[in-house]
């Protein structure tokens, strides 16, 4: 009854950012330095790892997250592309696929293993074209200062907003606690790898779930594109069209 009143987007992308964390932790604990939501970092490793010299920094596991994160974005795109503004029930359902691709993704360790180069690369694979849609989706839903997979453009926003940058003082609660965020998922990522990586994105995957489930629950459904049509014009009692007199017998 009060779920509308108590759930915002900015509290359903703030965590996902918590996710991303999660997921963050795992790719570069587990699966050989590769970041799954954070590309910038893949492609400083590759930049650096094709200088050569014997830099011993991964290839194989960047390319394959950078491609992946790239497919799932365009992917999230194409389907919100004539979705209405806001939340929608195609942003219910592509989040419903990252939290089903996670769930997936952390019972592969468990049925295949994850001690091949080959595995650890197909799973990267998984969490990257995961997060793409989930940051495609946010993107969609515009909430401000919170991509929910970076938070380089939420540090500059939180120093240059500050007392000792322009003093607007505007959003840093939201800032903080998205960068706090993506911090507490690192951390609680790292933690959980130690008993197993599956398990760590297992929680990620419950994480998403509850927040499509809470998303779609809370915000009115649309499925279709807003309307270009032009508004009609509404009846009034009088009409601008002559009228017909007829002859008095």
């Amino acid at each position: 009854m009060n779920v509308r009143r108590r759930v915002t987007q900015p509290g359903l992308m703030l965590a996902l950012t918590f996710a991303t964390g999660v997921v963050d932790a795992v790719g570069y604990l587990r699966l050989d330095q590769v970041f799954a939501g954070n590309m910038t970092g893949n492609v400083v490793i590759l930049g650096m790892a094709a200088t050569g010299g014997g830099t011993g920094l991964p290839v194989l596991g960047p390319v394959v997250a950078l491609a992946s994160f790239l497919a799932g974005a365009a992917t999230a795109g194409r389907v919100l592309r004539t979705a209405a503004p806001g939340w929608s029930s195609r942003c219910g359902a592509l989040l419903g696929g990252v939290g089903l691709v996670l769930t997936a993704t952390a019972l592969g360790p468990a049925v295949v293993g994850a001690d091949t180069c080959g595995a650890r690369a197909g799973m990267a694979s998984s969490l990257a074209l995961a997060m793409g849609a989930q940051a495609a989706t946010a993107r969609h839903l515009a909430v401000r200062d919170v991509t929910t997979v970076v938070v380089t453009s939420t540090l500059t926003g939180l120093a240059a907003d500050s007392r000792l940058g322009a003093a607007r003082g505007r959003g840093a609660l939201r800032r903080t606690a998205a960068v706090a965020l993506i911090v507490a998922g690192a951390a609680a990522g790292a933690l959980l790898c130690r008993v197993h990586e599956g398990l760590a994105v297992a929680a990620a995957a419950c994480v998403v779930l509850a927040v499509t489930a809470l998303g779609s629950r809370a915000a009115p459904a649309t499925t279709g594109a807003p309307s270009t049509a032009p508004p009609t014009a509404p009846a009034t009692a009088s009409s601008t069209a002559p009228s017909t007199v007829l002859p008095r017998p």
